[in-house]
């Protein structure tokens, strides 16, 4: 299954932003990567660079690559509303994505790993597709062997209360897709209208 596996903290650097997970490196060191980076001068982008750059991070922040990436768009830009504002609909309700903001993974990755190994249920059903598109309404649990797994459940924090979208149930360790989420309560820091304009040209 195809995925970004570069260096982490090399991408963060490049966005000046944790975009990739942990950000500890990069108070240390803020410079762009590269021999060169703490002596070379950040060019002005231009208006095709800042574009792609944007889309660049929202690639790297869901863990989706190009191809996933541009049929994601054409879907978002078929259904109703502000296109931009439904692809990242469509980004946040991957069920990878899901599975980290629900807490039952610590990042995107461990969330897609533990898709991928069949750990994850979708209204009682196993799915082991990492993109796989919730539905308002859908319910995420675990399997019952895995739920016994003490090494993989101590892990999980329980649902963040400002991913209003969602909701967990602590005692049946399942959370429930209520909803698409409005753009201003995803945290993301994405420019969306860059992203729309670069696939417009």
């Amino acid at each position: 299954m195809a995925r970004y596996t570069g260096p982490k903290t090399k991408i963060s650097r490049i966005f000046g932003e944790p975009i990739l997970g942990n950000g500890k490196y990069l108070g240390k060191n803020s410079n762009p990567p590269g021999q060169h980076g703490a002596t070379r001068k950040r060019k002005q982008l231009g208006e095709y660079a800042l574009q792609l750059r944007e889309k660049q991070k929202a690639k790297y922040t869901y863990g989706v690559l190009e191809r996933q990436f541009l049929n994601l768009f054409k879907e978002a830009n078929r259904r109703k509303g502000v296109t931009g504002e439904v692809l990242i609909k469509l980004l946040e309700a991957r069920l990878d994505n899901t599975v980290f903001r629900l807490g039952i993974a610590p990042s995107r990755p461990a969330a897609r790993q533990l898709v991928s190994h069949k750990h994850v249920t979708v209204n009682g059903h196993v799915v082991n597709i990492p993109s796989y598109q919730l539905k308002p309404g859908d319910i995420i649990g675990l399997k019952p062997k895995t739920s016994g797994n003490t090494a993989l459940t101590s892990n999980i924090r329980g649902k963040n209360p400002k991913f209003s979208w969602l909701d967990w149930n602590e005692k049946d360790m399942q959370g429930t897709f209520i909803a698409y989420p409005e753009r201003e309560s995803v945290p993301e820091n994405i420019k969306e209208q860059l992203i729309v304009e670069l696939y417009s040209k």
